[in-house]
């Protein structure tokens, strides 16, 4: 598989290093890497408005004038399956990934063998975002990529998956569950939620990154939390 990687750093030398070890990544799986380099999240904003199609970003956090997560906040309004890492030499920029999905931090120096085992599982994210859930409606099976569902309810004996539109059929919760990767976790008797839309969870609610905003059963709290850090 061809995987399209962005490097995003404001300084040269980190640039090439990061660029050398995702060639050697490539090298070392067999896999084919198209990779771009920008000196600015300017550059990248610039270019992406004509080519969006990336896999990865490895974006660096503290650039001048847009930072490296104020950057992957813009991307997310377009993309929520690209595969974001942030490169970062201080710590306390780590409770913002949560806001953008980010896959992972990586800490200032970079470690050949970290890197390696980040890319790895972006990879193997990237490979979930290919699976569908099929789904039988008027007489035809319509396929739904897993990455587009952002949760799904029951109603008496119905089923609804919400995604880029809502699809209802005549299924129990229970029977989805089988079908669906470890992005999803139940949420009390009603509702299966995909973790990678969450942005917020307070007692009473979930929040997802598109606005929408679900009521969080009675007792749900604490096992969501688990399965967000676990997940992550």
């Amino acid at each position: 598989m061809t995987y399209r990687i962005a490097i995003c750093d404001d300084e040269q030398n980190q640039i090439e290093y990061l660029t050398s070890v995702v060639s050697a990544w490539s090298n070392e799986n067999g896999h084919i890497c198209e990779i771009r380099t920008f000196p600015s999240a300017e550059a990248f904003l610039f270019a992406y408005e004509d080519d969006k199609a990336y896999d990865i970003l490895l974006l660096d956090i503290e650039m001048k004038h847009i930072t490296g997560v104020d950057l992957a906040k813009s991307i997310r309004k377009k993309d929520q399956t690209v595969q974001i890492i942030f490169i970062t030499g201080y710590s306390e920029y780590i409770s913002e990934g949560y806001e953008v999905a980010a896959l992972h931090y990586l800490m200032k120096p970079v470690s050949k063998q970290k890197l390696f085992s980040v890319l790895d599982r972006a990879a193997e994210k990237i490979k979930q975002n290919e699976k569908c859930l099929n789904l039988p409606l008027s007489g035809e099976i319509v396929r739904v990529p897993l990455h587009e569902i952002k949760y799904l309810d029951v109603h008496q004996n119905y089923v609804t998956v919400h995604g880029k539109a809502d699809y209802t059929v005549k299924r129990t919760l229970g029977e989805f569950e089988g079908l669906l990767d470890s992005r999803f976790t139940r949420v009390g008797r009603a509702m299966i939620i995909n973790l990678t839309y969450i942005r917020r969870v307070t007692k009473t609610d979930v929040y997802l990154s598109d606005g929408t905003v679900l009521p969080l059963p009675r007792g749900a709290y604490e096992p969501l939390n688990r399965a967000i850090i676990t997940h992550t």
